[in-house]
């Protein structure tokens, strides 16, 4: 068991009156799924109409393509909560779908070509082509495909009251602004959860299989498992490997995560610095605009990474810069793959294993990471989403090889205070009954959903017709559950209001792009 900051303040957070306090964390999901038709080839179609804008829909729009469907739930304190808000978004969105359906896994099938691929159209407004001209310099960065694959982002806050706990506590020594010291323990996690967030693989990654036409004719080591299925043996998430959602030309950027002003500072840094590629390239040709700018990130989103920080801005304000003015709101964790076997792609157990894991990192040891921690940190992730099952895997702690059960053992030892101080605070197990289901799978690799999907694809001879009969399981499961009428009501309301409050925007007097982009950069 590794050591923790604040040990006295763990200890007096598990009391039940102390626990109290994390009934205030904030929570939410994004889920990101893919339009098919009706013989699971990329749809084509725009976004239907009866969803509402893309841009101003406050819980359905689309990510990068006009096929990829984001659903956003909005940030509530009930643990229980975000999954039936997602229930519902699938619910209504599918009675909306006509003969197509939602693509069950991460990893897309039958694409259109590269090309072809449609581009998220949010309208005719700057803000709008904003959105486009970012989505079609990504694609022209890395090529539209990768952006067609999904995930599930969970994000996470803690409340306020909880920070002045902390700080009444006093044995964090507190010496900077309440926002400033939010944030350094913010950062501390993440440094935390870039070294041990190789578990999330491990026991939710679902993509340990792939459609060959995905490569679009790329060389890969993947045996084939079916004519057309190309498979890792011990794989557990294809979509975080050097194959899925990965982007190997920003390894220059050495993002630091050892503070709040080294890592906006890098960031800013990124969309000021050209990129001689990317300058060959060009940024417009004629009036059309190829990609924002010509830097290493055309906006900070660009930038990928297991997790972020995150500040809600005022209008306009640009992520990073909203960062250094106001601190940490909340965080963004991207590791989870759509689970292809259940209905809506995410199971209660990934929110409550979650939560635990997020305390641990905040309250364990967090020193800076070095250059070499931080290959050492990246490796493990590889090995891990690579080849996770394999029965004899060792990861790297400090240079040394380590047996992979033994250290996710320790993790889960280090989780169990903080599963108990869930448990305290909502007066129930379910955290603890969680976290006991999931650690079983450190040793039985069998029961992990990488390796129940690969055995689904073994028994329906591929990852085609195992991912289209879910898909079309999922739609008809969904179809029958009934929506009441007051949610349906909700969401028709929300669908009607983000139209008109699309044509408003666009009503208004647009100007220049160039002076809307220049004014973004400013």
């Amino acid at each position: 068991m590794l050591k923790f900051t604040c040990c006295d303040t763990v200890n007096q957070f598990s009391s039940a009156d102390q626990a109290q306090v994390l009934r205030g964390i904030t929570r939410g999901f994004e889920k990101e799924c893919l339009r098919v038709d009706s013989q699971g080839k990329l749809a084509l179609t725009p976004h239907p109409r009866a969803l509402g804008s893309k841009l101003t829909h406050p819980c359905i729009t689309t990510d990068y393509s006009e096929a990829l469907l984001e659903f956003i739930t909005p940030p509530v304190q009930d643990p229980e909560l975000p999954l039936e808000q997602v229930r519902d978004i699938h619910r209504y969105t599918v009675r909306h779908l006509g003969n197509e359906t939602l693509w069950a896994g991460s990893m897309p099938c039958i694409l259109a070509q590269d090309k072809d691929i449609p581009l998220a159209d949010y309208g005719s407004s700057n803000a709008a082509k904003f959105k486009y001209v970012y989505r079609e310099g990504l694609g022209l960065r890395y090529g539209r495909q990768m952006q067609t694959i999904a995930g599930v982002h969970y994000n996470w806050s803690l409340p306020q009251a909880f920070w002045e706990a902390l700080d009444a506590a006093g044995c964090c020594g507190r010496t900077q602004s309440m926002q400033d010291f939010q944030s350094t323990r913010y950062f501390g996690l993440i440094r935390n959860f870039l070294r041990y967030s190789w578990l999330i693989p491990y026991l939710f990654g679902a993509s340990p299989a792939i459609c060959k036409s995905f490569l679009q004719g790329r060389s890969t080591d993947l045996p084939e498992l079916f004519p057309g299925t190309l498979y890792g043996p011990y794989a557990t998430s294809l979509r975080m490997s050097d194959l899925g959602y990965q982007n190997r030309a920003q390894d220059k950027l050495q993002v630091s995560f050892n503070s709040l002003a080294e890592y906006t500072s890098a960031l800013e840094a990124a969309i000021r610095t050209p990129d001689p590629y990317y300058q060959e390239l060009g940024v417009k040709d004629g009036e059309h605009w190829k990609q924002l700018s010509a830097n290493l990130l055309q906006t900070e989103s660009e930038f990928y990474a297991g997790i972020r920080p995150k500040r809600i801005g005022k209008l306009g304000e640009r992520p990073a810069l909203a960062l250094q003015r106001y601190g940490v709101e909340y965080l963004e964790v991207r590791l989870f793959d759509l689970n292809p076997m259940v209905d809506i792609a995410i199971t209660p157990d990934q929110a409550r294993f979650a939560d635990a894991f997020l305390l641990m990192c905040l309250f364990r040891d967090s020193p800076p990471i070095t250059a070499r921690e931080q290959a050492e940190n990246d490796e493990n992730k590889q090995r891990v989403v690579n080849r996770g099952r394999q029965p004899d895997l060792q990861l790297l702690v400090h240079n040394r090889e380590q047996p992979f059960r033994a250290l996710a053992h320790e993790l889960f030892d280090d989780m169990a205070p903080f599963a108990a101080m869930l448990d305290s605070a909502w007066a129930t197990n379910r955290y603890g009954s969680a976290m006991q289901a999931l650690r079983k799978r450190i040793d039985h690799p069998e029961s992990t959903p990488s390796a129940q999907v690969l055995a689904a694809c073994r028994d329906q001879g591929g990852y085609f017709p195992t991912l289209m009969q879910w898909s079309q399981q999922h739609k008809q499961d969904l179809l029958a559950q009934p929506l009441d009428a007051a949610t349906l009501q909700r969401f028709e309301a929300s669908a009607r209001d983000s139209l008109r409050e699309q044509q408003a925007l666009e009503a208004q007097p647009q100007g220049n792009f160039d002076d809307f982009v220049a004014r973004y950069f400013a």
